[in-house]
């Protein structure tokens, strides 16, 4: 009997969670970004068409049997062959609609649009039910295709496209070595959002490092501002190791900010934001503050205010929270209030800061939660 299996690959955003994973191709072709480590040590390539025809065939075979357990009660004796991770990850896709797609990896909109048309039109084919297909794009794959072509993508299916903008300061681009400029950012965004597809763009705060402080924060919002794009996922950097950006903190290179700092980059961030209508999320757990949250620009004052709360803190207070929420105790500002909380923090605090290590844990904690 042959097993059932399709090929996957390893990421997907968190707004994906509950979205099929289909993989179209496989790692990054541009792999150099100096604070990514995702797909280090490994080769890009694209996978043909008929490949990623079998694995939606699969795919539809597996929804048609797991189909049938839900309706008598009793497992096909085909599924007891086939991949245990993937029968489980169809089955909570179907319960949460089965409506969502994930086109993976790292950058698949390259592949050509006459084969993405194909696949889309036979993904739609054979899985009815999906409403929405999303996938990863690079700007500078984005600028090499017409409007009209992400126009084609539009119509056959693509909803939604994810983009890692990370900074608008072009200093901060070429020094990270992202391969893209600022303007060609604007670009691809305003291409997306002429093709009439939904657009994500992710910012990575903290990027700068000390001596970009200022400049990534106001750049990033005079390019956020020249697209408008549909949605602003904030991130927050944490150092990886084995990442280019590791060796040159060692070396003296970049200097990290504090995530107070990083706060006070947020608000400018924010504060310069204007005249879109984007809606701007921070749905990471990295985040310092997840309250952040809102529509553009009706919500813009309440964004502010949660951050002017943060540093109007005491300074032991904010040690505090940035302890708490790095070590899981803490969601938002107000579990401050939590005595049993606030004191545990506190306890750990004082034991960390007495030995020099308060900085070298929070570090870690960041480390451990980007691994997670």
């Amino acid at each position: 009997m042959m097993t059932l299996t399709f090929e996957q690959g390893p990421i997907r955003p968190p707004s994906e969670a509950n979205s099929l994973l289909i993989r179209l191709t496989r790692n990054c072709p541009w792999n150099r970004c100096a604070f990514c480590n995702a797909y280090k040590g490994t080769t890009f390539s694209v996978r043909t068409v008929e490949d990623i025809k079998k694995d939606i065939d699969t795919i539809a075979e597996m929804c048609r049997l797991i189909g049938q357990v839900s309706r008598a009660g009793e497992m096909p004796s085909e599924l007891y062959q086939a991949n245990e991770y993937q029968v489980y990850h169809i089955a909570d896709w179907l319960a949460h609609g089965g409506k969502t797609v994930f086109l993976q990896d790292g950058n698949s909109i390259l592949m050509k649009t006459a084969d993405l048309i194909e696949i889309l039109e036979y993904l739609k084919k054979k899985l009815p039910s999906v409403e929405r297909i999303t996938s990863y794009a690079r700007s500078s794959s984005l600028i090499r295709k017409s409007v009209d072509e992400l126009a084609q993508l539009k119509e056959a299916g693509i909803s939604r496209l994810h983009v890692g903008l990370e900074s608008g300061c072009d200093e901060v681009l070429k020094f990270m070595d992202k391969g893209v400029t600022a303007e060609q950012h604007i670009d691809a965004g305003k291409r997306v959002k002429k093709a009439g597809i939904s657009l994500s763009e992710y910012v990575l705060l903290g990027l700068g490092g000390r001596k970009w402080a200022q400049e990534h924060p106001f750049e990033t919002a005079r390019v956020l501002n020249a697209i408008n794009p549909d949605y602003i996922r904030l991130r927050t950097l944490a150092i990886v190791e084995n990442t280019p950006l590791y060796t040159k903190l060692q070396q003296g290179e970049w200097e990290e900010q504090p995530d107070e700092e990083t706060v006070k980059e947020e608000k400018i961030l924010i504060e310069n934001l204007g005249g879109i209508k984007s809606r701007l999320l921070s749905d990471h757990s990295m985040n310092l503050l997840g309250e952040i949250n809102g529509r553009l620009p009706e919500d813009k004052p309440a964004m502010l205010k949660v951050i002017d709360h943060f540093l109007a803190l005491p300074q032991a207070e904010k040690e505090n929270f940035i302890l708490g929420k790095r070590w899981g105790l803490y969601n938002r500002l107000n579990d401050l209030q939590d005595p049993e909380r606030h004191g545990r923090v506190e306890n750990t605090l004082n034991k960390l800061k007495s030995q020099g290590l308060l900085e070298a844990t929070i570090a870690n904690l960041k480390y451990q939660m980007v691994r997670v």
